[in-house]
């Protein structure tokens, strides 16, 4: 996904975790002397930390999967400057032939996602949240 693109997805859910954050914790906070920027980073962020966590594992698997964008835009040029794991394999598999390679590569962006995913799943049931 080009990177504008997700802006306003990640902002209103960003939006939407800050608004459910207690106001009293953050009016505890200040009472006791906590700076703004202090408050937004210690009591704030980590508040919104699960939601943080889906907005991270979201983006991360639409940029591997970003294809149609740069391939209608240049296909993957100039000099390859542009192209992505989805353009190298389409090309290695569709342009050059090459199947096998791109196989492989589809195969290897395959397993780092399901890593990836693993991981966060791994995260969501250690701090007890419901799948």
């Amino acid at each position: 996904m080009v990177v504008w693109q997700a802006v306003p997805y990640i902002a209103i859910n960003l939006y939407a975790a800050t608004t459910q954050v207690d106001k009293s914790c953050l009016e505890a906070a200040q009472l006791d002397g906590c700076s703004k920027l202090r408050c937004y980073w210690q009591i704030t962020v980590p508040l919104i930390k699960p939601s943080l966590m889906v907005i991270t594992m979201l983006s991360v698997i639409w940029d591997f999967n970003v294809f149609n964008q740069i391939w209608l835009v240049s296909q993957g040029g100039p000099r390859e400057t542009t192209a992505t794991i989805g353009i190298f394999t389409y090309k290695k598999a569709f342009v050059s032939f090459d199947i096998g390679t791109g196989a492989a590569a589809s195969v290897l962006v395959t397993l780092i996602l399901l890593a990836l995913t693993s991981v966060y799943i791994r995260y969501l049931l250690k701090s007890g949240e419901d799948l």
